[in-house]
């Protein structure tokens, strides 16, 4: 079956007691036992599992091809959870370019737990070897990364995590299951913020963890989501479901606009970089082209002039909204480094763009004007 259709029907059955076709949200946090005990309905106790959470999963499994996935109320919680499966004096390696969060939670977090972390290059395949070490246990990869939106060789990198004995994780917000299938490359687990494009209209918090195959791993994930309790309500599951039906339509329009935007600020005068896989001139661009369907919606760009000529940029964009976030309709714009605070490693010169559903010409004129 087609990704089109999976992402308007998996996970929204027609309900068969009242034939509705959109599904019903279930505020319920408990649920009736038979009176033998049982619960031949599936379901406890909220915390534990819910009829929207249990089809959002469905849903997320079915797009990504996995087996099992476990929903969390924020990608932070679902990051966590991963690291939490791992146990004290493990080993990570992670990416130097990555949501600026996932890096926190290891050096702030993790670090004082006892979990070793070494942050490398992924572009550079010999540092990530390099990298391993006999307690690795997990490899963390994000392509396109975030906010330089470099294109890490996926396959290449699973390849070295499988021969170090190491779970393999992907962080596929960006890419989204419509561009990039990480299990087909060689991940164990895929992570998504469905924050961003999966719920796709910036109303709504959550994260998921999606695992190519059963085993203690996901038992050990499914725990800290139950245990943990930092789980999605079920209005957000319906938020996030009813966001991933028009997923495939709006991510393909987003990439397409995105390359557009690009390749006009490639040619400014005023632009001195403009970091995107879909230009040909960049270092990511032939992996993307092999591993990507499109070039996706994301893009930064460096202003000549440093932070203060960025800022001001940013500060007479009119259709663009300074706002922090990504995977909306609407089209964003924000001052990264500012945002990250401290210790950012995010030139002080660039915006991060993401590129929503207006048309392509009013976007370049926005950019035109506030870039003058």
């Amino acid at each position: 079956m087609r990704i089109e259709t999976v992402a308007v029907h998996a996970g929204a059955e027609v309900d068969p007691g009242t034939g509705a076709v959109t599904p019903a949200i279930h505020p319920s946090t408990t649920f009736e036992r038979e009176p033998d005990g049982s619960f031949p309905r599936g379901h406890i106790y909220s915390r534990s599992s819910a009829p929207n959470r249990a089809a959002l999963e469905a849903c997320l499994i079915a797009l990504e091809g996995g087996v099992g996935a476990v929903a969390f109320s924020s990608a932070s919680a679902a990051t966590a959870a991963v690291f939490q499966s791992l146990a004290p004096g493990d080993h990570v390696v992670a990416p130097m370019d990555a949501y600026y969060g996932t890096g926190k939670l290891l050096r702030e977090v993790y670090a004082g737990w006892g979990l070793a972390t070494t942050f490398v290059d992924m572009t550079d395949l010999g540092a990530v070897e390099k990298a391993v070490r006999p307690t690795t246990k997990l490899v963390w990869a994000e392509s396109p990364s975030n906010p330089l939106w470099k294109v890490s060789d996926l396959a290449r990198i699973g390849a070295i995590a499988r021969a170090a004995g190491a779970h393999y994780v992907v962080d596929n917000t960006t890419a989204t299951p419509i561009l990039s299938s990480p299990f087909k490359l060689g991940a164990d687990l895929i992570v998504h913020a469905t924050t961003k494009y999966l719920g796709g209209h910036s109303d709504v918090l959550g994260g998921i963890v999606v695992a190519r195959e059963r085993g203690p791993l996901f038992d050990r994930l499914r725990t800290l989501q139950t245990a943990g309790g930092a789980v999605p309500s079920p209005f957000d599951c319906w938020l996030v479901l009813r966001g991933i039906r028009t997923l495939p339509y709006r991510v393909r329009a987003q990439s397409e606009h995105a390359l557009k935007v690009a390749t006009f600020l490639a040619g400014h005068p005023r632009v001195e970089r403009v970091h995107y896989p879909g230009l040909p001139d960049n270092p990511g661009h032939e992996i993307a082209r092999r591993q990507m369907a499109m070039f996706g919606g994301m893009l930064s760009v460096q202003v000549k002039g440093g932070a203060e000529a960025a800022m001001a940029v940013a500060a007479k964009m009119r259709v663009f909204t300074r706002a922090t976030s990504f995977g909306g309709t609407e089209s964003l714009v924000e001052h990264r480094a500012s945002i990250e605070g401290p210790g950012t490693t995010t030139p002080a010169n660039l915006l991060r763009v993401s590129i929503g559903l207006e048309h392509p010409d009013d976007l370049i004129e926005d950019f035109t004007q506030a870039l003058g």
